[in-house]
């Protein structure tokens, strides 16, 4: 029987049935093909019946009835043979169905058989699919591509957030904690203050920072916006010797709007102006909470130059409140261009301001980090970034964020202090084990629970 095998040839089967066909399959063995027999028989009748031995040597068998014009050959003459392009390979019946249907690889091992590239199958298979599977598939790798550098992202973070904090990364003293306006409105008395120090007793608190603002946009503050400020210093020396007093001083920086236009000289001198005035009212130091600075404001430096003059001259220190620094080079530039409220500042640009003042606390908190690991891998990140970038006589301080909310800014359940102070630790540990200008400041008093409180002076300072 004859079977077509890519219209070109066919294959003689001995000894099956009609309409067998032979599975398409692979075989690694050599293809069993009939011997020719040495001499064909005189007289041997081509179209023979069946049970017939086929003629010997390559020939294709014609299945049509004979011509009784066609010339006679003779038994020694050759047949007139129909050109074929490859020799029939003829089977014996009991072997495997599936040999034969292609050529054997070990008749010639340095031309292995021609088989679709991989490329060609999947190019098929693509073409296979329908319109909408294809279009399905394309939307979901659109939709996946973003993910990429955010998964990235998260796995950089956890890994901050992997290994274990040295025991002697603990606090060097150097910490802090910015206090509400209440201190020095009169709401709060000896009574509060008695309970202040109970939970600052015996820890690394050093500085206060109260709140004794807001700035007007003019850069002045009025008089009647710290009356209690002597009796509270006063009183934090009774209560807790050595802790400094300083004056909290914010409002914010205008880029258009109102607030604060620190492009204007006569604005930046009556910040410092503001600045000698809660000297003269008795607080140990300034603190500037101004927001937002762009990375990169050259009129704020200007301002940290002139009021870091008269701090130095007073013999009290000079602090700020920073912006956290850019995670990815140059990731400020983007919100600065969308938004009136860029997040971080460059490196640079954070090394700039550390080197005009004496303490720099960054506000490592409302980071929109979903989870705690990935929460505290960011501020070891952080704190690794800064203490680049922070001279070694300038007391760096990490926040922490001893508050409550649940906004896509900042998620409470992943923001904790706990979590903040062990990403502290851990950049300590492997970047500042030996720096003792290095340490953490609470945001705020106020909204602090007896956790947040647990968590520092257990966490970090090692007290029960």
């Amino acid at each position: 029987m004859l079977l077509p095998r890519g219209g070109e040839t066919g294959i003689l089967l001995r000894g099956q049935p009609a309409g067998w066909s032979p599975r398409r399959r692979r075989h690694r063995g050599t293809i069993p093909i009939a011997e020719p027999s040495p001499k064909a028989e005189p007289n041997a009748n081509p179209s023979a019946g069946p049970g017939a031995e086929p003629s010997a040597g390559p020939s294709r068998i014609a299945e049509s009835t004979p011509n009784p014009n066609a010339p006679t050959t003779s038994a020694d003459s050759e047949p007139d043979l129909a050109p074929v392009t490859e020799p029939d390979r003829v089977l014996d019946a009991d072997a495997d169905p599936g040999v034969g249907l292609g050529p054997d690889p070990d008749d010639d091992p340095a031309q292995p058989p021609a088989t679709p590239s991989r490329r060609g199958r999947l190019r098929r298979r693509w073409r296979a699919w329908s319109r909408l599977r294809r279009v399905t598939v394309i939307g979901l790798v659109l939709l996946a591509l973003p993910l990429v550098p955010i998964g990235s992202a998260a796995l950089a973070l956890r890994l901050e957030y992997a290994g274990d904090p040295s025991a002697q990364a603990r606090t060097r003293g150097r910490d802090a904690i910015w206090l509400g306006h209440a201190w020095v409105d009169g709401r709060k008395g000896p009574a509060e203050l008695a309970a202040l120090a109970q939970r600052i007793r015996g820890t690394g608190i050093r500085d206060l920072y109260v709140h004794a603002g807001p700035l007007e946009h003019d850069g002045t503050l009025p008089a009647t916006a710290h009356p209690q400020a002597r009796q509270l210093v006063d009183a934090v020396h009774r209560e807790l010797p050595g802790v400094r007093v300083q004056a909290w001083l914010g409002d914010i920086v205008s880029h258009g709007g109102a607030g604060l236009r620190l492009n204007r000289p006569q604005v930046r001198e009556s910040v410092t102006a503001s600045a000698r005035q809660v000297l003269d009212a008795g607080f140990e130091g300034v603190h500037f909470d101004l927001e937002p600075v762009w990375s990169g404001d050259a009129d704020f430096l200007t301002l940290l130059d002139r009021t870091h003059e008269l701090t130095t001259a007073r013999g009290v220190p000079l602090s700020v409140a920073a912006a956290q620094i850019d995670p990815l080079p140059a990731l400020h530039t983007v919100p600065q261009a969308l938004a009136d409220h860029p997040k971080w500042w460059s490196q640079r640009y954070f090394g700039q301001v550390a080197r005009r003042v004496d303490q720099i606390a960054v506000m490592s908190y409302d980071t929109a980090m979903p989870l705690e690991s990935l929460y505290g891998g960011y501020v070891a990140q952080q704190a690794t970034l800064a203490l680049e970038a922070t001279p070694k006589n300038v007391d760096l301080l990490m926040g922490l964020p001893a508050y409550y909310a649940d906004t896509w800014g900042h998620r409470g359940s992943a923001e904790t202090v706990a979590a903040a102070v062990r990403g502290v630790r851990l950049a300590q540990t492997r970047h500042a084990l030996n720096r003792h200008t290095f340490g953490v400041a609470l945001y705020v008093d106020f909204a602090a629970t007896d956790t947040d409180w647990t968590s520092y002076r257990r966490g970090w300072c090692a007290l029960p």
